[in-house]
């Protein structure tokens, strides 16, 4: 079951720079595409990630999540440290850094997406317990 907590609160957030340095790799050719379009496990299409540019914002009620995904793999295949500041979005590209703030306190904390959800309606991001824990997400509940 996944740990949520947000009392209706409202989450915007905005895509930012990575501050990473920037490391050469090796050039590797793109994997083929798949035959046909990705599906869900129910059989429905998947989302396709979005394409954003910088400043892009949403605004809606993020959740969060913890032990029983702590250590599993995310969608990326990464696997997943609540300790860590990550986040898992519908359809944000993997390794897409954001900012989330929490309009109830004015605090913001900067999350990196590596996993697909929220699959509750009326959510739109689910926040490591780390992630949460800095804007004061922990305590609130729905």
């Amino acid at each position: 079951m996944r740990l949520i907590g947000c009392a209706a609160l409202a989450v915007s957030f905005t895509l930012l720079p990575s501050c990473r340095k920037k490391h050469q790799a090796a050039r590797i050719p793109p994997a083929p595409q798949p035959a046909s379009a990705p599906r869900t496990s129910s059989g429905a299409p998947a989302a396709r990630p979005l394409a954003v540019s910088l400043g892009y914002t949403e605004q809606g009620i993020a959740s969060w999540y913890g032990i029983p995904y702590h250590g599993r793999p995310a969608a990326d295949g990464e696997i997943y440290d609540m300790e860590t500041l990550v986040a898992a979005h519908r359809v944000m590209p993997f390794n897409t850094w954001l900012r989330v703030t929490n309009l109830m306190n004015n605090k913001s904390v900067n999350v990196r997406v590596i996993d697909r959800g929220p699959f509750v309606a009326g959510r739109i991001l689910d926040l490591s317990k780390a992630a949460a824990r800095e804007i004061d997400l922990l305590g609130p509940g729905i």
